[in-house]
């Protein structure tokens, strides 16, 4: 029979698993702050990531807000009518620059 004075060994298991989970979020947030990626964790903020630039996988996941989309890629082709906004250059070490276009009229 259990003495009144003995503690409950289930409360050291309760306590283990509040750190797991202290340590768990802790790890999480090391590892996003590690990519340089805080605005996953800021609500207001928006960004735009590429995954696999120019490869068969790629994707492009983009956050406006709380909100989170993402597109993959296909080797479909697409068409409608639009109007040329700009022009992209890819320099010798790989950059990619985009130019927006002068609206003269």
């Amino acid at each position: 029979m259990i003495k009144e004075d003995e503690p409950n060994p289930l409360t050291s298991v309760a306590n283990l698993f509040d750190v797991a989970m202290v340590f768990a979020l802790a790890i999480m947030i090391a590892l996003i702050t590690s990519y340089n990626l805080p605005e996953m964790l800021d609500p207001t903020a928006s960004m735009t990531v590429v995954k696999n630039p120019g490869k068969a996988d790629m994707q492009v996941i983009i956050k406006d807000g709380q909100q989170i989309e993402v597109m993959n890629m296909t080797d479909k082709l697409l068409g409608g009518e639009g109007e040329v906004i700009g022009t992209a250059y890819r320099l010798s070490n790989g950059k990619v620059i985009y130019v927006t276009g002068n609206r003269t009229q």
